[in-house]
């Protein structure tokens, strides 16, 4: 509506007031990239459409960096050097988060499994104990193990079993 009269006009979006500038990120956040030095109001209202928005907004404050990954958990691969906070709520959100994320913790590993055990994909080298949580949860992660041991083997077919699937 305003965006594609603006864009028709070629007026110049440093014109908005905080207020317009609101009332476009709530209809399509991605604009925040034509505004000069939005407001942190802005940009909040900006990652709430979408957090993946956050990666147009220069030296984000770190409410907003947060804010974007409450709202989408992969907007924090557009964020550098995330604190634990941010991993945290970024697997809360989304486990497979986790392949966007360095130096995991064993805890936010597990976190992100229960949330998504086929994230066990983006885990270089998962422990014998992260393949047989996830083959627990679904015994079609079997499909994304690379050379799964004998025993994870068996602990596939036992779940697929349970789960009712025939051999």
């Amino acid at each position: 509506m305003f965006l594609k009269t603006y864009n028709e006009n070629k007026m110049d979006y440093k014109l908005l007031s905080e207020k317009k500038q609101i009332a476009e990120v709530k209809e399509n956040g991605y604009i925040i990239r034509y505004f000069e030095n939005p407001s942190e109001k802005v940009q909040l209202e900006a990652v709430k459409y979408n957090g993946h928005v956050i990666e147009f907004i220069k030296n984000p404050s770190e409410k907003v960096q947060l804010e974007a990954i409450k709202h989408n958990g992969q907007a924090i691969q557009h964020i550098n050097n995330p604190s634990e906070e941010m991993k945290l709520e970024a697997i809360k959100e989304d486990g497979s988060a986790i392949k966007f994320i360095e130096e995991l913790s064993e805890d936010l590993i597990f976190l992100a499994l229960e949330k998504d055990p086929f994230s066990i994909r983006y885990i270089k080298t998962p422990s014998e104990g992260m393949l047989k949580f996830v083959i627990r949860k679904d015994w079609e992660v079997i499909n994304y193990i690379e050379n799964p041991s004998e025993e994870i083997k068996e602990l596939a077919e036992i779940h697929k079993e349970l789960q009712g699937w025939t051999i």
